[in-house]
């Protein structure tokens, strides 16, 4: 059982899954799609952050591949689709960095109402320059939340324990935390003195900050991204900036990213008063060592039991599962595709060998279906062979066994 994580996740991740005895190789940067699909055979579990590409052609290099692992929030990289027609598990992390990302989003928002960047770099230039031109506590100033999910309702918090007003939008109707309050986009944009964009990583939010909106801003606010470099556009930010529209802004994600160590371009790099991170909003030990804690625990458990609760592409399905009973039950999963029959069709293989179904539960997800069986004697081989016979049948499994796709 081969474990292969990329891009330097927590050794948290790699100490759960040898405890549970898998073999694990742990490489500090990405793969592209031609050195992955090689890298990757002979694979049980794949875990990745938010630079790996995972294509219908790199699982197609891996049939034993059950699991993937993004540890991380976004999964926009991995081809979820194609995972689900394979019967592979995609599985997330969406809460253990949001902390993290809250608490640098209000570290910035201070340090650009301060104007502390400004000031810092030039006194590393050697150039001394005490004013208070242009500095600002941010009690008593208007925050503006651009998506109010599990991070901005923490900024949220933050901010209006600093004394700020709080404001925000989502296109989703979510309860407000604290006296903060539901306003419309361009209310938000016109009275808002600091603007945080905390969007996912859905198409609709491409340039979802262009010139209308930037034209349609405050003057002199202040904007800070930390959600996708896609959401901004960079040219436009940097002339609004240069222009005095804008009087600071703070940006973690980029439209391209470059691999660590990489050279860096961007049409804001220079500019005073902008704050710019190599997309470190969520990097801290605490906030990764947590992502592989939760991560590498859910794909173990459904790698032993099947239980699905919290993947991000299949059904989710889960049974009490107690694989120390010597007597079992025994479990068996199916994932198909979602038509009706399947379930007549395993019953009927079953009842043929004479096995009695203790429990069982089924759930569908679009047009997947996932079903989950302990029966009263183990799985042998032929029987195995049955059900992955059964027509529309994509996958069939026994806990803790790696077996290639039906």
């Amino acid at each position: 059982m081969k474990v292969l994580l990329l891009e330097n996740i927590s050794g948290v991740a790699a100490s759960q899954f040898e405890e549970a005895g898998f073999e694990v190789e742990s490489l500090k940067g990405a793969l592209d799609e031609r050195a992955l699909s090689e890298k990757v055979r002979g694979t049980s579990i794949l875990g990745v952050r938010s630079k790996t590409r995972i294509s219908a052609a790199v699982f197609d290099a891996v049939p034993e591949l059950v699991s993937v692992g993004a540890f991380c929030i976004g999964v926009d990289k991995i081809d979820r689709a194609a995972a689900s027609e394979r019967g592979i598990a995609v599985f997330n992390d969406p809460h253990s960095n949001s902390r993290s990302v809250a608490e640098l989003a209000m570290g910035e928002i201070i340090l650009l109402m301060r104007r502390t960047f400004e000031a810092s770099t030039q006194l590393h230039g050697g150039f001394w320059n005490k004013s208070s031109a242009g500095s600002h506590e941010v009690r008593g100033l208007t925050l503006g939340i651009v998506g109010y999910g599990k991070i901005g309702s923490q900024v949220s918090d933050l901010a209006e324990a600093m004394g700020m007003r709080v404001i925000f939008h989502d296109v989703a109707h979510v309860l407000a935390r604290g006296n903060a309050r539901p306003v419309s986009f361009q209310d938000l944009l016109q009275t808002s003195d600091v603007i945080t964009l905390h969007v996912d990583g859905k198409t609709q939010n491409k340039d979802l900050f262009g010139e209308d909106e930037f034209r349609a801003i405050k003057d002199g606010a202040c904007l800070i991204n930390l959600s996708r470099g896609f959401v901004v556009d960079h040219e436009a930010l940097a002339r609004h900036l240069k222009s005095g529209k804008l009087s600071g802004a703070a940006v973690d994600v980029f439209p391209q990213e470059p691999e660590t160590g990489g050279a860096f371009a961007s049409p804001l790099c220079g500019l005073a008063n902008v704050i710019l991170t190599p997309h470190v909003g969520g990097s801290t030990e605490e906030a990764q060592q947590n992502i592989g804690q939760f991560v590498s625990a859910r794909m173990i458990d459904y790698f032993q039991s099947g239980n699905s609760l919290l993947s991000v592409n299949l059904p989710h399905c889960h049974l009490d599962y107690e694989p120390n009973l010597e007597n079992g039950p025994y479990r068996l999963m199916h994932i198909h595709h979602n038509v009706p029959g399947i379930l007549r069709a395993i019953n009927d293989i079953l009842a043929d060998r004479g096995i009695n179904i203790e429990r069982q539960v089924l759930d569908t997800r679009g047009q997947i279906g996932y079903a989950i069986y302990d029966i009263n004697r183990p799985c042998d081989v032929a029987m195995l062979e049955k059900l992955r016979a059964i027509p529309h049948t994509i996958r069939v499994r026994v806990p803790g066994v790696v077996r290639a796709r039906a």
